[in-house]
């Protein structure tokens, strides 16, 4: 189905209205780009005023200016202030019920705005595949989260927001998710975020290097660049598929919602003589707050000469610190297997780099006396897995008398990459046991992560190494043999809820 919108109209004589083809759109992408002053805002304005009873929306806005939409066209508006994997599990619900949203980030500096936007469009593009339908994410600004050069945010935050806006350009479209992005200057946006759309429409720019960009873009020459200095508010140079073929200059039609913060405007100066406005700015008014009064500085004590500390230091004699209490071996795997579990429990955990998991478990350990750094990064991986999965490596073949065969699936599974140790582990633990297969949510949190379809992935991964067999039953419920085990699991309905399983719960053994 062809959906064209109009986005206003062509400049020159005998120009006809300037459409754009929708369903072209979000098969392709759109950059805007325009020095501040040039109409950028009224253009995603208007593309989503004319689009928004056609497409689900998805809008990144830093400066508040896109929450006037809610009232108007019934968008939803989500506070930035949302912790990381709130905002993720917010944005897997946008998708799967198609709700029209605003991320709203105006009450956050900029090293939050690039988190919580990292975490919203992670989220989208995390999805289910069931829920994949076709969406506008509109990202206002977007040179803030994707920087073509480090700033003074963190290197964590600045690779978490390009890595998900990277994401958004160059794999969005098999996921639905149609990219357009708004920038200031070219200059400043990472070359292979913008180098991914192909519909542009380029407006009012004065620096050359964002015009010798910008002429690029469009294939003009030098002469067509200077074009660019010339635009007026709200008028663009279009290319691409899904507005023209050729070049074609455009002036942007009326919005009918507008923003909270409008251009400044003159407007004339109080009249009063002299005398008048002297005795308003010096005299408070009755309605004001009593005046400040600073607290006075206690006086500066004496600065003590070195020769006084040296002899209040050569005084001086330490108490004598008790040492602490030396812990077994069994306490100290003991304490080890706490910390791992709070870890495991903690929801903002999930999802986090391992590297930065491991930061973490360093300082808890270093809280509890004990020597973290003696498990080593890859080890420590392999650990978090097995623990994520709720599994007590002792107690799993104890508890169910089958020693032999559990320590011959441990070696199974050091056999296996780190991240899906933990992930093979669950599956035999409740094959030995009979138990049902374990669903995709309890898969998914195992290896750290909200996703079923990131689960599902690893799952066929482990399937291609021959070290598990999953076949379906008549009532598509999911078994999984193990090979080396001779044993396999009893059927289990893949979307059961994590919740729901019995035996499968963190460290249930024990």
């Amino acid at each position: 189905m062809t959906v064209l919108i109009e986005m206003g109209e062509g400049l020159g004589a005998g120009a006809e209205p300037a459409r754009l083809d929708l369903e072209e759109l979000l098969a392709t992408r759109l950059l805007v780009q325009g020095n501040s002053g040039s109409g950028k805002s009224h253009l995603l304005r208007r593309l989503l005023e004319q689009s928004a009873g056609a497409v689900q929306q998805v809008v990144i806005d830093p400066e508040g200016d896109f929450v006037t939409l809610a009232q108007a066209h019934g968008h939803v508006v989500v506070d930035g202030a949302h912790g990381e994997a709130d905002l993720q599990a917010i944005a897997a619900r946008v998708r799967a019920h198609r709700v029209s949203v605003v991320l709203d980030l105006e009450s956050l500096d900029a090293e939050a705005q690039m988190r919580a936007a990292a975490a919203f469009l992670g989220g989208l593009f995390e999805a289910e595949r069931a829920h994949w339908y076709p969406a506008l994410v509109v990202v206002d600004e977007a040179q803030i989260f994707a920087p073509a050069a480090a700033g003074e945010v963190s290197d964590e935050a600045r690779k978490a927001s390009l890595g998900a806006m990277t994401n958004l350009m160059c794999r969005g479209r098999k996921r639905g998710l149609a990219g357009v992005i708004a920038t200031q200057r070219l200059a400043k946006l990472a070359k292979n975020v913008a180098a991914e759309a192909t519909n542009f429409l380029m407006g009012r720019t004065f620096l050359d290097i964002d015009m010798a960009r910008a002429a690029d873009l469009l294939g003009l020459d030098r002469r067509g660049a200077e074009r660019f200095r010339d635009l007026a508010r709200g008028e663009f140079v279009a290319l691409g598929p899904a507005l023209s073929r050729r070049p074609v200059a455009l002036r942007i039609g009326p919005v009918f919602t507008g923003s909270r913060s409008g251009s400044p405007t003159l407007i004339p100066l109080p009249q009063a003589d002299e005398t008048d406005l002297r005795a308003l700015i010096l005299t408070r008014s009755d309605d004001e707050p009593a005046a400040w009064t600073p607290t006075p500085r206690a006086p500066p004590s004496p600065r003590t000469s070195p020769a006084d500390l040296m002899r209040e230091l050569g005084r001086h004699r330490p108490e004598p610190v008790e040492r602490a209490p030396t812990l077994t071996e069994a306490e100290i795997r003991t304490s080890l297997d706490a910390v791992l579990r709070g870890i495991a429990d903690d929801r903002d955990a999930a999802g986090q780099p391992v590297a930065v998991v491991y930061q973490d478990f360093l300082v808890r350990c270093r809280m509890r006396g004990l020597d973290g750094e003696a498990i080593t990064l890859s080890a420590f991986r392999r650990r978090l897995g097995v623990a994520r999965a709720g599994i007590d490596e002792d107690a799993a073949g104890a508890d169910e008398g089958v020693d032999a065969r559990w320590t011959e699936a441990r070696q199974v599974a050091a056999a296996l990459p780190d991240e899906v140790q933990g992930l093979f582990l669950l599956l035999a633990r409740a094959a030995l046991a009979n138990e049902p297969c374990p669903g995709d949510e309890a898969l998914a949190r195992a290896i750290g992560s909200r996703s079923p379809g990131r689960a599902r992935r690893l799952l066929a991964y482990i399937e291609t190494r021959g070290t598990i067999v999953c076949r379906t039953d008549f009532r598509q419920n999911r078994i999984v043999a193990v090979p080396a085990l001779a044993c396999e699991t009893a059927p289990g309905d893949p979307k059961i809820a994590a919740s729901s399983e019995g035996g499968l719960g963190l460290f249930a053994a024990e």
